[in-house]
């Protein structure tokens, strides 16, 4: 089997180019000491998280204009349901005077030029092209305007752009279409300097609902996804997976197995770990390759309880990433806790998929990918540099970081080098479960002091967790510096750091080397760093009697952060009707978090029974008097049900939102998808495997366990657009868990949540 991308030291996921040229020569010259002085300004820099974006605004890079197509948007990011060809078409149609809806969407593929800006991560797709694409288009109409004004004969000034075409000003019939003046132009296109962008007051489609724009094709089964894509004579592939983890094939007896009916090639490649076969039907590569007598060697035996045992935090070990303030003094008597988050899958419905061909003067494919340029890189990697390679990004059927860590591609690529045939692999669902590349188990350990008033005094938290990035960073030597040296994955500090004023704070991060693969998902770091730092809040609100939100707006700092988290806390508080009482079975709990540079607050209602009585609401706590006693919830007899989530009221401060239906679609979907994670799903190991094949013993949060009702507020703000696709998942967990301690008075520290009897 092929390993995951090499990931370049420029590290584009969370911005790490923050860490600067200063940093690498430490790196090189592996001065261990040099590096372990500065760790926490270090980590600082890797965690701060800016908005805004650059990149290349060359009109002719983005668009192309011709009368038969009219105007075609080129789009470097990848589209797996979060609606990024949408935003772009809204960008790019508000600075060039036309209708979304006007635009022909093409995605963009590897050999277009767009460099840096082909990787679909972090939430970083709208912060990244909304000046750059908004300048192209800008320029790209003031182009047209002077090209129009030359073929109409009167100056510039007298040209207004609108709705695809250029007219003379107050002689609206005499107008060009844009394509027309383009078919028109004599000589070369002169792009113009310094064109001025509009301002936010002058947008006419930017922060309006505008409908999506691959809705139809995707309601008429139009939409070609990677595993449906076709080219001549192409045949299907299929490759074995070692049994378990980190086994390498020994040795292939591949048998009769080339003369099964449709069998075209049967490959074994001992020294690459590799043996795959190739068909005219998926079906037929896939039996012939479980009748490939096929003997690996040296797996890992690993069992859940080992796992466990590895990813266990002590408090006060590992690498201190962040300090301040005296911790040891500070922490007499502390509120100890500990948090568990296990390995979770993607669970993306449309499997690792790519289709190749490996021709004698240019490798082209077609895959399903967060970022086209690591997959020109993953086939540099295997077959050099000899001739071109062009990607195509493919229309994803969900992905949540997984298909930023292709490696069907090379596979398929292996297969058609010796198969002479482009080659399409597609995994199976048992595949995907079973060999995929997980969310990262970590534990964490939370000590903390709290004074009379409602303030924390202390907080020192110690996390133990598996890789996220460390292992794929490319050269090598970073990684293995960075994990042996400091026990430092740079995935870890998305959420790792709490947002509130602690004038005695200490954080501890240990990296665990294990045999499992484990990598992106769906906010990195931030959703188990979350749940822990939020329930962990909420236990230290519980300890003074002060209400849970009061006691975050009173511990929050007086910087920009601090303030957009309070106006989201506010928001939520108002929007939830915090202090109305709820149906006896109903409680709520409450946390926030910030990351991507989005400030996001949820509240969470739960149930683990029913009834018709009314029950008192613990009294809201003003800021003037923080200490008055709410108490401690009082459980009542609960019906053995599973923990359901009634409603969800979210206020989040994205910077300026581009379509807000879209933005809250996407806020859904991370509540949806984080509910289902806190409440269900968990990978477990068993001899060295992932005991789960399918979703009947991996179950996803089903239609029915669904919130009946999840409402989203923005938060106005003056800011560009920041993240949206990955903040809002980080409160979910310990939201749940908050509400679930308020209704039965059981704190829940391991996720999934589970209420004892």
């Amino acid at each position: 089997m092929n390993r995951p991308p090499k990931l370049k030291w420029r590290v584009t996921r969370r911005r790490f180019l923050l860490i600067g040229a200063g940093t690498l020569g430490v790196l090189g010259v592996g001065v261990y000491g040099g590096l372990k002085a500065i760790i926490p300004s270090l980590v600082d820099g890797i965690a701060t998280e800016a908005g805004g974006g650059s990149g290349p605004s060359k009109p002719l890079l983005w668009f192309g204009i011709d009368p038969q197509q009219g105007v075609t948007l080129y789009v470097p990011k990848g589209e797996m349901g979060q609606g990024v060809q949408s935003m772009m078409a809204q960008l790019a149609a508000e600075e060039l005077e036309l209708e979304p809806t006007q635009l022909q969407i093409v995605v963009a593929n590897s050999s277009q030029g767009f460099d840096n800006l082909y990787g679909t991560y972090g939430s970083s797709s709208t912060t990244s092209l909304y000046n750059p694409l908004r300048q192209a288009a800008a320029n790209l109409r003031e182009m047209l305007r002077i090209e129009a004004a030359t073929q109409f004969g009167v100056p510039v000034s007298k040209i207004v752009a609108a709705k695809g075409a250029c007219f003379i000003q107050n002689k609206p019939d005499r107008q060009l279409e844009y394509s027309k003046i383009v078919a028109a132009k004599i000589g070369e296109w002169v792009e113009p300097t310094a064109v001025k962008l509009k301002s936010r007051q002058n947008f006419t489609k930017i922060g309006k609902n505008t409908p999506r724009v691959d809705v139809r094709d995707k309601v008429l089964g139009k939409t070609q996804y990677g595993m449906q894509a076709r080219v001549p004579k192409m045949m299907f592939g299929a490759v074995a997976r070692s049994p378990q983890f980190g086994a390498t094939l020994k040795s292939a007896n591949p048998g009769d197995v080339a003369l099964m009916p449709g069998v075209k090639k049967v490959v074994i490649d001992i020294a690459n770990n590799f043996a795959g076969v190739v068909a005219d039907t998926r079906t037929r590569a896939w039996n012939a390759l479980a009748k490939l007598q096929l003997e690996y060697v040296n797996g890992s035996n690993i069992s859940q309880s080992e796992l466990d045992r590895l990813v266990t935090a002590k408090a006060g070990e590992g690498t201190v990433v962040r300090v301040r303030g005296d911790v040891n003094e500070a922490l007499k008597n502390p509120v100890v806790a500990a948090y568990r988050t296990p390995l979770a899958a993607h669970a993306h419905l449309e499997p690792l998929t790519a289709l190749v061909d490996m021709g004698q003067k240019t490798i082209e494919a077609w895959v399903s990918t967060q970022d086209v340029s690591l997959e020109v890189a993953a086939l540099e990697q295997a077959f050099g540099k000899d001739r071109p390679i062009v990607v195509h990004g493919m229309q994803m059927g969900g992905s949540f970081g997984r298909k930023g860590n292709q490696t069907a591609v090379v596979e398929a690529a292996r297969l058609s080098q010796a198969a002479g045939v482009p080659v399409q692999v597609t995994w199976t669902r048992k595949e995907e479960m079973q060999n995929s590349l997980y969310r990262q188990p970590s534990h964490a350990v939370l000590r903390g002091n709290v004074d009379p008033k409602g303030r924390i005094v202390a907080i020192e938290h110690t996390v133990a967790s598996g890789d996220i990035l460390t292992g794929r960073l490319d050269p090598p030597i970073v990684g293995q510096i960075l994990a042996a040296g400091y026990q430092i994955d740079l995935g870890i500090f998305s959420g790792l750091f709490s947002p509130y004023e602690i004038a005695n704070y200490r954080v501890h991060t240990r990296l665990i080397n294990l045999p499992i693969p484990t990598g992106l998902w769906r906010g990195i770091g931030l959703f188990p760093h979350v749940f822990a730092l939020e329930s962990f809040t909420d236990e230290l609100a519980y300890s003074v009697k002060v209400d849970p939100i009061e006691f975050r707006l009173l511990n929050l700092p007086t910087t920009e952060q601090g303030k957009r988290l309070k106006a989201v806390l506010e928001e939520v508080r108002t929007k939830s009707q915090w202090t109305k009482a709820l149906l006896t079975g109903t409680a709520r709990g409450v946390a926030c978090s910030f990351s991507n540079n989005t400030a996001v607050a949820m509240v969470m209602e739960v149930q683990v029974g029913g009834g018709s009585e009314r029950s008192k609401s613990p009294p809201a706590i003003q800021s003037s008097n923080p200490v008055k006693d709410i108490g401690l919830p009082q459980p009542y007899s609960m019906p053995a049900q599973p923990i359901q989530v009634t409603r969800v009221v979210i206020a989040i401060d994205p910077g300026l939102v581009v379509n807000p239906n879209g933005a809250a679609l996407q806020a859904r979907g991370s509540v949806v998808m984080g509910l289902s994670s806190t409440l269900i799903e968990q990978v477990t190991i068993e001899n060295g495997a992932v005991t789960q094949q399918n979703f009947d013993d991996y179950p996803i949060l089903r239609l029915s366990q669904t919130p009946p009702q999840i409402d989203v507020h923005f938060v106005a703000s003056d800011l560009d657009p920041q993240g949206m696709g990955e903040p809002v998942i980080g409160p979910v967990a310990a939201a749940v868990a908050n509400a679930v301690f308020a209704l039965t008075g059981q704190r829940l520290r391991d996720l999934p949540l589970q209420l004892k009897s």
